[in-house]
């Protein structure tokens, strides 16, 4: 709901480049209830992403094609940012689930801890849309949709599915990763988003937008760099490993060999050996 009332407000690219700041709040989080570690570049990125989306707050309205006062275009920003926060904060708390809760890595794990989100945020969404009396406008809205009433219903169905979609993923990536890299991979289209928008939206890209997403882009790229070493690093440790394990049964092999030797060596009795070593002498004199 809160995502609704910031785009409501805001310019398509505002919204894309304050919503980078999913990974200030995502590694906080982590940091604090999932006890992940940070890398520098990663500490880097955050930097940079925050400083991102900060500067959209010295946005004027000259800048905003949207025409809202600046009462509506700040309860817009702070609506994403707080948009943003509890959505990662619900990561965080799903990866603790799978993993205190759950303890399980199947995709009906997945599955159940959808339909466990979705029916809390149902319930409380109609709680809402019944208490507040917004349910009576509903077919005025789709009366006066311009597009008309198929699309707006075929827009409706679709989102539906696309959301599913999108939750199936971004659960399945916690599950088997982090919650962490589960945000990185949803947002990794937001650098891109404000270029659609200055294309198909006619948004504007002046004041301290460029500045913006080029400081959001380059925290996309330190992050996704620390990714990278990460990952060569843990293939190295796999690849030791395996060479570790492949290396055992032939450690085994020559102990067993020098075991062999030495329990024939004890075997020999102590005359035969005296006898061994004269034949030897005599041969050698």
């Amino acid at each position: 709901m809160m995502y609704s009332v910031g785009l409501l407000h805001l310019p398509v690219s505002t919204f894309a480049l304050i919503c980078a700041s999913q990974l200030t709040f995502n590694a906080f989080f982590s940091f604090l209830i999932n006890s992940h570690k940070f890398a520098p570049f990663i500490i880097n990125s955050l930097v940079l992403l925050t400083i991102s989306s900060a500067l959209l707050v010295f946005q004027t309205n000259s800048t905003n094609p949207t025409g809202n006062s600046n009462v509506n275009y700040e309860i817009g920003l702070f609506c994403t940012v707080g948009a943003s926060a509890g959505f990662v904060l619900m990561l965080s708390l799903t990866e603790l689930s799978f993993h205190k809760i759950l303890r399980r890595e199947t995709f009906t794990a997945i599955l159940e801890m959808i339909i466990y989100q979705s029916l809390v945020a149902t319930c409380a969404t109609l709680v809402e849309l019944f208490a507040s009396g917004e349910w009576k406008g509903l077919k005025r809205e789709m009366d006066e949709f311009e597009l008309g009433k198929f699309i707006y219903v075929s827009t409706l169905i679709w989102t539906a599915i696309a959301w599913q979609i999108f939750n199936i993923g971004a659960v399945g990536l916690i599950n088997e990763v982090s919650s962490l890299f589960s945000n990185v991979i949803s947002v990794l289209g937001l650098p891109v988003i404000p270029v659609l928008a200055v294309i198909f939206f006619h948004d504007k890209m002046e004041g301290v937008k460029p500045i913006s997403m080029v400081l959001a882009t380059w925290g996309f790229i330190s992050y996704f760099y620390q990714l990278y070493l990460d990952d060569s690093e843990a293939k190295a440790e796999k690849r030791d490993i395996k060479e570790e394990i492949s290396m055992r049964p032939l450690l085994k092999e020559v102990t067993d060999e020098q075991d062999g030797l030495k329990n024939i060596y004890q075997k020999i009795p102590l005359s035969t050996e005296t006898n061994f070593m004269s034949t030897e002498a005599i041969h050698l004199s």
